[in-house]
């Protein structure tokens, strides 16, 4: 995949033209031009947490103007990176930013998006979200905003600890659901995306459906794994495969993520069942062949116990103990029908009678 003429400075020699397969978008460049990054864009973050934070830091680098709002008092934070906050929804929309950028959990989107006071915002304003899921924020845009509003859904795949050292080569999925034909509308939206273009992302366009689709294989998978083993409490050893790192790193990652945001993934991506249903059949069928393996070396052993007895009697000329049952006895369907063995009762006589009681 083309890393294209950005490099994290941003500079660029010339536009490059659509390029996609199966609907991924291999140049990272795609869709920038020139007039769109002279754009500097006036963008509302809403939820001011961990990401809304790492997010503003790259855009105020950028040279974009700032504004965000949070249910919780961020105030000191955004001071620090140079944005300008608001305690107050109303106030934020009155300052009429040209960006939206949702950047709630998944679970409170719904709830933040309808208390929203849309109704202050000017009628072209963009939104933007960056869930890690996309038709359920899709369907919610299209259902809440009105039809002036612009939509794009987008999915940056790093976080804070991933994107510490830079997001060159990271993926950005994108999906321009409603925007606007008027050049103004189109170049503000393509100034947005130049914002992770110029900081090196590889930049994929590719539908919500779509994307939910991938990311119940991968994303989910990751999480789901990553909890599981988290459950069984693997340690380090003085003896550590590189495998074994990576599976404790991917517990520690994936333990730094709320449980909040892996119960989002999988209610609000309706592929993700059907990703849990696999992983319990894949699970189950590896256990079938685990112990179908070890009934073959079982009963291997048993057939070899069988022909050494055999050879031995003929050879000492002595009948060997033929009723003595060498295979293992299956279960038997009503465990008191069981018929003592001979042991059982010897094991009987060993008990004496002291003072009358045993």
């Amino acid at each position: 995949c083309s890393k294209g003429v950005h490099g994290m400075n941003g500079s660029a020699d010339h536009f490059h033209p659509n390029i996609k397969v199966n609907g991924e978008v291999l140049n990272p460049m795609v869709g920038s031009s020139d007039v769109a990054e002279d754009v500097k864009l006036k963008i509302a973050i809403v939820g001011f947490g961990n990401f809304g934070q790492f997010l503003a830091k790259e855009i105020v680098k950028q040279g974009h103007k700032v504004l965000a709002y949070s249910r919780s008092d961020y105030s000191k934070a955004a001071k620090e990176i140079g944005v300008q906050y608001f305690s107050d929804a109303d106030d934020l929309c009155e300052e009429h930013p040209e960006v939206i950028l949702l950047c709630t959990s998944i679970l409170s989107t719904e709830k933040v998006m309808r208390a929203l006071p849309i109704h202050r915002l000017r009628r072209s304003t963009l939104f933007v979200d960056v869930l890690s899921v996309k038709e359920f924020p899709r369907s919610l845009f299209l259902q809440v905003l009105p039809k002036d509003f612009d939509i794009l859904c987008t999915h940056p795949m790093f976080g804070p600890d991933s994107g510490k050292a830079g997001w060159g080569g990271l993926p950005f999925v994108f999906d321009k659901v409603r925007v606007a034909p008027d050049s103004t509308r189109a170049t503000r939206a393509e100034a947005f995306l130049d914002i992770f273009r110029r900081a090196g992302c590889r930049m994929v366009e590719m539908t919500c459906a779509d994307h939910d689709k991938h990311a119940a294989g991968s994303q989910f998978i990751t999480h789901m794994m990553g909890r599981v083993l988290e459950k069984i409490g693997l340690e380090n050893t003085p003896i550590n495969t590189k495998g074994y790192e990576s599976l404790l790193n991917l517990v520690d990652n994936t333990a730094r993520d709320s449980f909040e945001l892996f119960y989002g993934l999988f209610l609000y991506n309706k592929n993700a069942m059907e990703q849990l249903d696999r992983m319990d059949w894949a699970f189950e069928m590896i256990k079938k062949r685990l112990s179908g393996y070890l009934h073959d070396l079982v009963r291997k052993q048993l057939m070899l116990e069988t022909t050494g007895n055999d050879q031995a009697g003929l050879t000492n000329g002595a009948k060997n103990n033929h009723d003595k049952k060498l295979m293992l006895p299956p279960p038997a369907a009503n465990p008191s029908m069981i018929v003592p063995s001979a042991a059982t009762h010897e094991k009987k006589h060993d008990l004496v009678h002291v003072n009358g009681s045993r």
